[in-house]
């Protein structure tokens, strides 16, 4: 491999790895967990300064150690990596007559009901890549598609979301 192609390739891999370090830090900040306290509660797992040096793409993660570190934000692996040339106005679609659902109470839910709209809600998340954990927007297409998930009309979905004491809005 020529000099010039190898520079390329550098800089290729120290580019990828700031994109790395943007996403770990995107995700732990829709956490809402400082680097101290990822440490803290990782019981030094993921000591602050190293998972700095990640996000600011100074030092490379392992695969191994990156999925531990999913697995410790409770996100999919591949949410971790940044993705590839989509176009952003694709991704941020607007919000149109949908509602804000508590996602901690649905974890607080049982049977079959909250079991699929757990399922559904973490599909959103991972399409929308909003890994916060306590509320989600849903649009009125998702509106739809919970009528279809919860057997019923889509206007009567609202209330049974507020029955179940999720809708926030």
């Amino acid at each position: 491999m020529s000099t010039a192609a190898l520079a390329e390739d550098e800089h290729a891999h120290s580019q990828y790895g700031r994109q790395v370090g943007e996403r770990l830090r995107l995700i732990r900040r829709q956490k809402r967990f400082s680097l101290q306290e990822v440490e803290a509660i990782s019981d030094q797992e993921f000591k602050a300064s190293v998972l700095g040096a990640y996000e600011r793409g100074e030092r490379a993660i392992s695969v191994p150690r990156l999925q531990r570190l999913a697995h410790f934000y409770k996100v999919p692996v591949d949410q971790l990596l940044p993705e590839g040339d989509e176009d952003e106005a694709a991704k941020s679609d607007q919000t149109d007559s949908g509602a804000k659902i508590n996602l901690a109470r649905l974890e607080g839910l049982e049977g079959s009901e909250a079991d699929m709209l757990s399922r559904y809600l973490l599909m959103i998340q991972v399409q929308r890549q909003d890994f916060n954990g306590r509320v989600i927007t849903i649009r009125r297409d998702d509106m739809r598609a919970i009528a279809c998930i919860l057997g019923m009309a889509e206007e009567h979905v609202p209330g049974r979301l507020a029955e179940l004491g999720l809708r926030l809005n």
